[in-house]
């Protein structure tokens, strides 16, 4: 494994949960329970599931599979808004901890899916950066409709430019 490789997956991955922070202290206290769609996720519980993508995603690649049965530590659901970040820090930190504990070369191992397929550990890990990004833009439309401000993210955000401009 390029040792430089291994360094940008934690880079982008650290600078990806900072941004991902942000996110999570923009949502309104009140609004844990916010659900635009019946069936979908509420604030917190889609806020979590960005701790459970990091925590799933290096436990089963450190284990070198995937199982139905497999639980990190730790990863009981906040049931408040105040208890999101610090589990998501938590839980992400102890992700980091766990890929960096391995052996770099083991991260071209084949890693067996819950679905049968199999993935170079390296890119579970990449999987698992997007994997966020794409649920915290969810989290961010939901926080605005929950009646928040989520920050900019890549960008500043309407109100953050106003105030640039102003």
């Amino acid at each position: 494994m390029n040792p430089m490789e291994l360094q940008k997956l934690f880079d982008i991955w650290n600078a990806e949960a900072a941004k991902t922070v942000r996110v999570l202290e923009a949502i309104p206290n009140d609004q844990y329970d916010f659900r635009p769609d019946a069936s979908g996720r509420s604030l917190g519980e889609l806020a979590w599931h960005l701790a459970e993508g990091d925590a799933y995603q290096s436990l089963g690649v450190a284990e070198g599979a995937f199982s139905m049965t497999m639980r990190p530590p730790g990863i009981e659901r906040p049931r408040d808004v105040a208890a999101l970040v610090p589990g998501y820090t938590r839980l992400h930190q102890e992700a980091v901890d766990r890929i960096k504990a391995m052996r770099p070369e083991n991260l071209e191992n084949k890693v067996a899916m819950w679905t049968g397929d199999a993935m170079r550990g390296m890119d579970i890990m990449w999987g698992a950066i997007y994997h966020n990004i794409h649920h915290r833009g969810q989290l961010c439309l939901m926080i605005r409709l929950a009646g928040g401000v989520a920050p900019g993210v890549y960008g500043p955000n309407r109100e953050e430019m106003a105030a640039m401009r102003g």
